[in-house]
């Protein structure tokens, strides 16, 4: 049994992103989750009536089927998307609070392991 070929470039690198978003248009945004459902052809019957519910349920639904992690990456040179998995959920937000800080932390530990 042979293995497949790989050159010493080729690397698989996880890439990830925390976005928080306002929402200030439900209504647009279930209309637009709704449009991408309905012009899905390869979803089953079933789903696209479960889909539409659950869109119309939580604007954080509506995002989920809305954001496509491929058309992050699709024009990258030299990047193919191997796996992908994202999620929505409704959060509080206070953009003062410590846990929403950028992690710049992690440039300062690089920097203490300097003599």
């Amino acid at each position: 049994m042979s293995t497949p070929e790989t050159t010493d470039t080729t690397r698989h690198v996880r890439l990830r992103v925390d976005i928080v978003l306002e929402i200030d248009g439900p209504a647009g945004l279930t209309a637009a989750a709704e449009e991408r459902i309905d012009s899905d052809e390869f979803m089953p019957a079933e789903e696209r009536a479960h889909a539409r519910a659950a869109v119309q349920e939580d604007p954080s639904e509506a995002l989920s089927y809305l954001v496509e992690p491929f058309d992050l990456v699709r024009d990258l040179p030299g990047v193919e998307l191997v796996q992908a998995a994202w999620s929505s959920e409704e959060i509080e937000y206070d953009p003062d609070a410590m846990e929403w800080e950028l992690d710049e932390e992690d440039g300062a530990e690089e920097d203490d392991d300097r003599p």
